[in-house]
C-alpha cells in the first residue's frame, strides 16, 4: 500500500481527535467527537478558491442524505481558511453538510496531508471523474465562483499550495480509510467513497 493511503495509527489518531477546529459560527470543536457516534467521511480540501475542490464537493452535495442515513454517516468538509468563509463556500457549492476549518493546518500535518503543490494531475496518469474541462476550466470556476464573487474573502481562502485527503472516521477512534493527496486533483472518486463507507449511490 502506497504511504499516501496509510491509516493513521491510534496514536496518530487520539493525538488528532483532541485538536480543536472551527464551526461555521467560529466556535472551537475537538475534531474527535465530530465522529465519536457515527460514521463521519471526512473531506479535507485544498482552499476554498480551488476550483477543481470546488467541482468535488458539488459532486458530493449530490449524495442522498437518506441513504447517509441508512449507512448511519455523513459527510463533512475540512478547509485550512477562516470559519467566516465557510457559509459562502457552501452556498457556491450546494453542499449542506458540515463545514469547518483548520487555519493552523495542524489537523491536516498530524493526518498525513504535509504535501504542498499546485502540480495538476501528471502527464499519462488517468483524470478523476468529477473533473469538468481542463485546467483552465478549474482556476475560471474557482475565481468565478472565490474571489470575484466574494471579493471580501479574498486572504480567507486558505494556504493555496495545501494538499487535502479523504478518510472514513468512527464511530469512536478509528479510521477505516485514508488517502492524501498527491496533486490538486487527487480526490478519492465519490462513488469509491461512499461504496467503501457502506453508502449507496
Amino acid at each position: 500500500m502506497s504511504s499516501n493511503k496509510s491509516i493513521p495509527d491510534a496514536s496518530v489518531l487520539q493525538e488528532a481527535s483532541l485538536l480543536e477546529i472551527f464551526d461555521l459560527n467560529g466556535q472551537k470543536v475537538k475534531f474527535g467527537s465530530i465522529f465519536e457516534k457515527e460514521s463521519v467521511i471526512a473531506v479535507f480540501i485544498r482552499h476554498f478558491f480551488c476550483g477543481n475542490c470546488q467541482m468535488y464537493v458539488e459532486q458530493l452535495a449530490t449524495v442522498k442524505k437518506e441513504n447517509l442515513a441508512s449507512a448511519s454517516a455523513k459527510i463533512i468538509v475540512i478547509g485550512c481558511g477562516k470559519w467566516d468563509a465557510i457559509k459562502a463556500y457552501a452556498e457556491t457549492t450546494g453542499f449542506s453538510g458540515e463545514i469547518y476549518v483548520d487555519p493552523t493546518r495542524e489537523l491536516y500535518h498530524k493526518l498525513g496531508m504535509t504535501i504542498g503543490s499546485v502540480k495538476g494531475t501528471p502527464a499519462g496518469e488517468e483524470r478523476r471523474s468529477y473533473l469538468r474541462g481542463g485546467f483552465w476550466t478549474a482556476v475560471g470556476q474557482g475565481l468565478l465562483k472565490g474571489p470575484l464573487s466574494h471579493p471580501t474573502l479574498l486572504g480567507k481562502q486558505g494556504n493555496i499550495t495545501q494538499l487535502g485527503g479523504d478518510f472514513i472516521l468512527g464511530p469512536g477512534p478509528k479510521c477505516s480509510y485514508a488517502s492524501c493527496m498527491q496533486n490538486t486533483a487527487d480526490h478519492t472518486e465519490v462513488a469509491e467513497l461512499m461504496k467503501l463507507a457502506g453508502v449507496e449511490m
